[in-house]
């Protein structure tokens, strides 16, 4: 073979392959979910979980945060709505945070 045959080829295949890696080769689904995304999904659980633990308004060890995507849920037993007001307000002023779903419960 010779050099520009093989570049040519080379070239050619990229062309090819260049519009599935665009569309994330097909599939779907967590799996397929880019590394950096499930990264900032950890980064704003624990900024909302830390945030939470430190506001004396809010009794956080009973609410669970789970991130994906940057939509926050928040679940579990709190003792007030204003409690529930204002882990909601707090969830919302963390960076990445694109929404936030709340699943938490008032049990006096």
């Amino acid at each position: 073979m010779t050099r520009t045959f093989r570049a040519r080829t080379l070239l050619m295949m990229t062309l090819a392959l260049a519009p599935m890696a665009a569309c994330g080769g097909g599939g779907g689904g967590a799996a397929a979910r880019p590394v950096s995304t499930t990264l900032d999904d950890a980064t704003i659980t624990t900024r909302v979980k830390t945030a939470l633990l430190n506001d004396p308004v809010v009794a956080a060890q009973k609410i669970d945060v789970s991130s994906s995507s940057g939509v926050v849920t928040l679940s579990g037993v709190v003792k007030t709505q204003d409690e529930v007001a204002r882990a909601i307000e707090l969830t919302k002023k963390i960076p990445g945070v694109t929404d936030v779903k709340s699943s938490l419960q008032v049990q006096p």
